[in-house]
This record gives structure tokens, C-alpha cells and sequence, in this order.
């Protein structure tokens, strides 16, 4: 079996487990992401939308996947053109799509506004990604339409239209082998960018050499294509010194100092999967003092997130772990005041750890970085109960959080921020701390795919030094 023939069975094998959720007459119509315009007669780099990508394995622009519950599917593309291939390049084609897709049929996109009322006609439910596409609901009304023209002469129109997103989130959210493998694959070589750019770091500075963040940033990007991946997987941060505590800062042209930490967080897109690292490091290779003391505390709150990570778990429990360490490590290190703010529970009730650690340690990853799937556990939707928020003031309704599951893949980074405030000592100022790895869930616990660089502050060093 060759591995074209293996992925397109994938692909089928998704349809079909879709397929089989909308119901008699449920007909799912999921078009593929726009081009978009970066300016004047130039595109963006294209990147096809994701549940498309993962119900056919298709990349090209301006494609529709029209799927029925009886598993019959139809793929609309671009139809071949030797003047369009010698300017934008090669198209499948619909003849080839068939074999190449394992589709039940292709036709011309040229088609769709002609073969989409057809495909409704008689159908029960229309299925479609909600508030995604902008005019995607226009144009499924115009399809509707068409069909409703049609009543006199017996023809049935759906009754009904539901969110496609719901049952592809939770088939995303539990990655298959095949998704995982690519998913270390792109750790693997994410991972190297890191190492490259520390490595940068301290070489240059060690030569008295001008460094940029937009030079670490070069090597990132450098180690990304360098190894196949097509796209980073999302614009990287690389932020030296105080801009560290920018959570979402870009790399830019500020200066990356001796005696300072950079933190970057960084990950590339391999055949549509995402990694997502961050490591903090410092500039020439050396921790000073404080830099390690609130390193090491990020480092043991992320192993005790790590410990709570496996299947049976609720996805807040990693969370949870975290900010029980830092609490405690923010009063001994004297970032917050013991006589101010008692005890390390004290300090989780009132959140009094939320100036230094604002945001979740956790989120979805896959096919996008910020991947799709509910944090709340579906079979418990019922249950809810109240807190009234010790900053804000504001009633929360809590749902209990989701029952983690073999193959499930989720980012484990706590992170310290420590701004000038007169009540922090002024040793920790400017310090913006983040260490990031992705768990895919097992059994008993979680594979970290992204440790091929170091996170243990002497190894960080050994490394720096090489």
C-alpha cells in the first residue's frame, strides 16, 4: 500500500464517521478557506481551511466538500487550465481528484451554484461550519432558495440547518496515529529552531556582534523550511528583556542584551499540524541569580502540570497543579508578601498570583494552534455550579471541565511576568518567564513531543555554550 493510497483512506475513513453523524437526510457542506489579498496584486501565502483539509487531504484554493449521510461525497475544485497552471501553477483536476481523493465524484467549482440546490433537494438537514465563513450563510439561503422554487413540482426543502463545526471538533480533538506522527515530526523540528536560535544568541554576543530579535527570528524561520515545514504556525514571539512580559509580542528590532533572558515561543506547521514551543533562555548563555530562582519555580510548577496530565484527568487539573506551585513559590521568593497575603491557598482564592501568571496553562493543539474541541465535558453538560470572582466581583458559572483521553493534545506552559511595582523587588523586574511543551494524552499519563530542546536551566547552558 503506498503511503498516497494510506492517506486517502484516512481521509474516506473521516468522511464516513461524519457522514454517519447528520442524520437521515443530512447533506454537510464544508468549503475550504479564501484567498486573501496582502496588498495591491499580491496574496498572502495560502493556507486551506482546516476542517476541509481534514476530511479530504486537498490544499488547493477555491474548493467544496458536499458530504450526504449516506457517505456519498463530492469535491468541487478548480477544473484544469493551461493558461491559469503557467501563471499560478498545477491544479488537480476533477478526473484526477477521484483517484487521487477517493471521492464519489468531482466536478468543476464553475458548478456549484448549479449542482448545490440539486444536492439539497429532498434532503432533510444542511450541515455547515457556522460563523466561520464570511457569506457562507448568504449563500446557503440563495441554495435553499432554489429549492424552495421548486415546491410546486414536489420537490422538499431542509427543514433544518445545524453547525457542522460540532461534530468535527470533537473528531479533531482526538488525534489519530497518523496525526500524531506528523505532530512530532513538527515538534521535532521546531525543536531544532530553538536550539539554533540559542545557540545564535550567545555565539554572537560572545563575538561582540549587534543582535536583533529579528536575527533570532531569522533562525527560526531558517530551521522551519530548512526541514519541510510550509508555514510557522503562527507569527513567532521573540522578545528580549522587558518585552518578555508582553505575552503576545512580536519579534521585532529591539536589541537582545548580555545579562538579559529572551523568551521565545515559536513553532512551525508541518502538513497542516501545529507545534508550539516557548522556551526562555538567557541572552549570553549564563543565568544570573533571580532569573534562575523564578526559572526554576516556572520549570517545577510546568513538572507538577506535567504529573497531572493523563487520561481520567479534567483538562483544569494541569492548571490547577500549576498555580499551586507558583503561590507558594511567589511568597518564598518574596514576590508577594506572606504578611499581606497569607498562605499559598490564600493567595489561589483571592488569585493574588494573577499580576504574575494571567494567563491558562493550557489549550488545544492540531490542526490549528489554538486547536477546536469544548473544554467542557459533554456528558456533564448539566451540571453547574456559581463563584462570585475575587477580582472582578463577577458570578461565574462553572461547568465541569473536560475528562482528558488517550490522543487528545493539549500545551502544557505555565509563566511568570514580573513588571516594576513598588512592592516586587526590583531584582526580578522585567523578567517575563514562559516554558512551553505539547502533551499528546496517554494512559497514564502524557509524551512530551517537543523535549528534543532542553528545558533544565544547566542544560539550557550546556547547550548555550556549544
Amino acid at each position: 500500500m503506498t503511503q498516497a493510497i494510506a492517506h486517502a483512506q484516512i481521509y474516506a475513513a473521516r468522511r464516513a464517521h461524519l457522514a454517519a453523524q447528520l442524520g437521515d437526510g443530512g447533506v454537510a457542506i464544508i468549503p475550504t478557506a479564501p484567498e486573501h489579498a496582502r496588498n495591491r496584486d499580491s496574496d498572502f501565502p495560502y493556507r486551506h481551511d482546516s476542517y476541509f483539509y481534514y476530511l479530504t487531504g486537498f490544499t488547493e484554493p477555491n474548493a467544496w466538500l458536499v458530504l450526504d449521510a449516506t457517505g456519498r461525497s463530492t469535491l468541487f475544485c478548480q477544473p484544469k487550465d493551461l493558461e491559469r497552471e503557467i501563471w499560478d501553477g498545477y491544479r488537480l483536476g476533477p478526473d484526477a481528484a477521484l483517484a487521487a481523493l477517493g471521492v464519489s465524484a468531482a466536478v468543476s467549482v464553475a458548478e456549484l451554484d448549479k449542482q448545490l440546490p440539486k444536492l439539497l433537494e429532498n434532503q432533510h438537514t444542511v450541515w455547515y461550519p457556522f460563523a466561520t465563513h464570511k457569506g457562507l450563510e448568504t449563500r446557503v439561503d440563495g441554495w435553499l432558495n432554489a429549492v424552495r422554487a421548486r415546491v410546486r413540482f414536489g420537490a422538499q426543502c431542509p427543514a433544518q440547518q445545524r453547525d457542522a463545526c460540532g461534530p468535527l471538533d470533537e473528531m479533531r480533538l482526538i488525534k489519530d496515529a497518523h496525526e500524531q506522527d506528523v505532530m512530532r515530526r513538527a515538534s521535532t523540528i521546531s525543536a531544532h529552531a530553538h536550539i539554533r536560535a540559542m545557540q545564535t544568541s550567545a555565539r554572537m554576543l560572545r563575538a561582540g556582534q549587534d543582535v536583533r530579535e529579528y536575527h533570532l527570528d531569522a533562525e527560526l524561520l531558517h530551521e522551519f523550511r530548512m526541514h519541510g515545514s510550509q508555514f510557522p504556525a503562527y507569527t513567532s514571539i521573540v522578545a528580549a528583556g522587558a518585552n518578555a512580559c508582553v505575552l503576545h509580542y512580536r519579534a521585532d528590532a529591539a536589541p537582545v542584551r548580555d545579562g538579559e533572558l529572551v523568551l521565545i515561543d515559536a513553532g512551525c506547521e508541518l502538513d497542516g499540524y501545529a507545534s508550539d514551543i516557548t522556551r526562555t533562555f538567557p541572552a549570553n548563555g549564563k543565568f544570573t541569580g533571580p532569573q534562575r530562582d523564578l526559572y526554576n519555580l516556572v520549570l517545577a510548577s510546568q513538572d507538577a502540570a506535567v504529573a497531572a496530565t493523563k487520561a481520567g484527568a479534567r483538562f483544569v487539573d494541569p492548571h490547577d497543579a500549576t498555580v499551586k506551585v507558583l503561590a507558594q513559590g511567589l511568597l518564598d521568593l518574596g514576590l508577594l508578601n506572606k504578611a499581606k497575603h497569607g498562605t499559598a491557598q490564600d493567595v489561589i482564592e483571592k488569585r493574588a498570583y494573577f499580576p504574575f501568571y494571567m494567563h491558562r496553562t493550557s489549550h488545544w493543539l492540531g490542526m490549528d494552534v489554538h486547536d477546536c474541541g469544548s473544554y467542557v465535558e459533554p456528558s456533564e453538560l448539566g451540571q453547574t455550579s456559581e463563584r462570585k470572582d475575587p477580582l472582578s466581583g463577577e458570578i461565574i458559572v462553572n461547568r465541569p471541565s473536560r475528562l482528558l483521553r488517550e490522543g487528545m493534545v493539549l500545551t502544557i506552559e505555565p509563566g511568570l511576568y514580573v513588571r516594576p511595582a513598588d512592592d516586587v523587588p526590583e531584582a526580578f523586574w522585567n523578567i517575563g518567564i514562559r516554558i512551553e511543551d505539547d502533551a499528546i494524552v496517554t494512559s497514564d499519563g502524557c509524551e512530551l513531543i517537543t523535549r528534543g530542546v532542553p528545558v533544565i536551566a544547566s542544560e539550557i547552558e550546556a547547550l548555550m555554550r556549544g
